[in-house]
C-alpha cells in the first residue's frame, strides 16, 4: 500500500474511533510528515485523498478538519 494511503488510512482509524471528532482540526502537514516519517508531498496526497473521500474539508487560510457529516463507514476504505 503506498505510503500516502498508509498516513490516510491512520487518520480515518482515528476519526473513527472517536479520538478526531467532526470539526475538529486534523494534524498538520508538518506533524504528520514528523509523526509518520514521511516527505510532505506524501502528507498533502494523505490528506487530499480523505478530502475527496469526504472524511475531512479544508477552509482556505483556516486549517483542515474532520467533516461534520462523515461518509458511510461500513465499507472499509
Amino acid at each position: 500500500m503506498p505510503l500516502y494511503q498508509q498516513v490516510a488510512r491512520a487518520l480515518r482509524d482515528r476519526i473513527k474511533a472517536g479520538e478526531l471528532k467532526p470539526r475538529d482540526a486534523i494534524p498538520s502537514e508538518s506533524e504528520l510528515v514528523s509523526v509518520h516519517g514521511v516527505a510532505r508531498e506524501t502528507a498533502r496526497r494523505a490528506v487530499a485523498l480523505l478530502r475527496d473521500e469526504g472524511w475531512v474539508i479544508t477552509l482556505p487560510q483556516r486549517g483542515t478538519y474532520v467533516a461534520e457529516r462523515l461518509p458511510n463507514t461500513d465499507a472499509e476504505s
